[in-house]
């Protein structure tokens, strides 16, 4: 499935984070501390059961596989320490909420969370992440898919343990690639022009995000990194510093592009609310022609057989490759999501926690999770499993596609970033690549100067 943050919706403001500080500050933001115990009694930690740590892992909500592997380590860890899971709630702004009140009064009880990768900054710079060991920054990003990797880091510093990454594909239907002349041999050179043309020729739909939400981030991140540029040109940790560069050539290429796709004839009547799950609806029905999106509409195809909602030859007939190019001699740079693994700053036993860490994100974890809850390793050892290669037939295009992909902005002040591009780039069709690119630079430079509300 996409990673929490993926179907956030907008209008949830972030908090901005306080004047920058050093990694492992331990200086709490002030008046937190009243409206943290209005929220009711925080977990304890400690020893329990004969002198054994406990430790709390802060889940984001699955399908039970972190309490799986919260159980799998106690046992390993032989006694050492337990680990106990709370889980945060589904929406990935309520997630980050919870966490930063118990962190800004520097709740100990705080082990191990689950972040999303674009929470990442903004904990750091605030200084509610321990600093992460040599040593284990050594253990914990070897064999790790570079996107991972970066995701995890802030300011040229690992401060997050990659556990899972998640990535978008290029789903076809195979009979119709072959049936508009596209080479599928070559499926991984192959553009958006290609696809636009290829589905006005059969008539298909294409399916992408056009929601104002988080996905609509996701594509024109991937859209403006595919094409060279960044969202952010030169990045800050003061927020009127920050240069964007949805202006320069990229930007404009990948407004052009997103354009292209709304007017092409070939989205669906409600694209400009379609989702991730609505995009692979249209892709599994009698129009479904290519689609850009995360690996679990497999397992979702493989569960509507099963119920018998779904004729096998729907699954039989779909095709996979990375994430389609913007220009034809520059390979794409692919959405990157997932979680990774943060230890708090204030917890009373960040060895524990840090060694509890490493045992969470090991390979034969990451194998058991893709393999309960399909969601994919960071690992890329684990793509060469027998069970992941037979239960994941594209998974070898996954491993690629996230040692290509692209985090989205690596900024504290993410929120006030996605927002602004959700504002300014929807609906897909109104975005004009002249005006919208320049609308959208100086709307988000008024936020973070604290001119303009979003």
């Amino acid at each position: 499935m996409p990673d929490a943050l993926d179907e956030q919706r907008p209008g949830h403001s972030r908090a901005r984070p306080g004047p920058a500080r050093g990694r492992g500050s331990r200086r709490g933001v002030a008046g937190t501390a009243a409206l943290l115990l209005a929220t009711g009694a925080l977990a304890a930690c400690g020893s329990d059961d004969g002198g054994s740590t406990t430790l709390t892992w802060y889940t984001n909500p699955d399908s039970g596989g972190q309490a799986a592997i919260a159980e799998r380590c106690t046992e390993e860890a032989g006694g050492r320490y337990r680990i106990s899971t709370s889980v945060l709630p589904r929406e990935a702004s309520a997630q980050r909420e919870q966490l930063v009140r118990r962190l800004a009064a520097n709740d100990s009880s705080i082990d191990i969370m689950s972040l999303d990768p674009p929470f990442i900054p903004e904990f750091a710079e605030a200084g509610f992440l321990a600093d992460v060991p040599d040593d284990v920054e050594e253990a914990v990003t070897e064999d790790v898919v570079e996107s991972a990797i970066a995701g995890s880091t802030w300011n040229d510093e690992l401060v997050a343990v990659p556990f899972w990454a998640n990535t978008q594909l290029l789903w076809y239907r195979v009979s119709v690639a072959e049936a508009a002349g596209l080479d599928t041999a070559a499926a991984d050179t192959w553009t958006w022009d290609d696809i636009i043309g290829a589905a006005q020729s059969e008539d298909v739909l294409i399916g992408a995000q056009g929601i104002r939400a988080e996905s609509l981030t996701v594509w024109l991140n991937a859209l403006i990194a595919s094409a060279g540029g960044a969202v952010i040109a030169e990045n800050s940790d003061d927020p009127e510093e920050i240069q964007l560069g949805l202006t320069d050539d990229p930007g404009r290429r990948a407004a052009e592009t997103m354009r292209a796709v709304a007017d092409s004839g070939q989205v669906s009547a409600a694209f400009s609310t379609e989702n991730e799950d609505a995009s692979a609806t249209g892709f599994e029905g009698e129009r479904g022609g290519f689609m850009v999106n995360w690996p679990f509409v497999w397992s979702r195809a493989l569960s509507a057989v099963e119920a018998g909602t779904m004729d096998q030859s729907v699954p039989d007939d779909y095709g996979w490759t990375l994430y389609p190019r913007v220009d034809a001699d520059t390979e794409s740079a692919p959405p990157y999501g997932g979680i990774n693994l943060g230890i708090g700053a204030f917890s009373t036993n960040p060895d524990l926690a840090f060694e509890a860490a490493q045992c969470i994100v090991s390979a034969e974890n990451q194998k058991e999770y893709m393999l309960t809850n399909g969601n994919p390793a960071s690992n890329s050892t684990v793509y060469d499993d027998p069970e992941v290669q037979e239960s994941f037939p594209q998974a070898d295009t996954i491993r690629q596609s996230l040692e290509q992909a692209a985090p989205r902005p690596q900024t504290p002040y993410y929120s006030e970033v996605s927002g602004g591009l959700q504002r300014e780039y929807h609906p897909p069709s109104s975005v004009d690549p002249e005006s919208t690119p320049e609308a959208a630079a100086e709307l988000i430079s008024a936020v973070l100067a604290g001119e303009q509300l979003l």
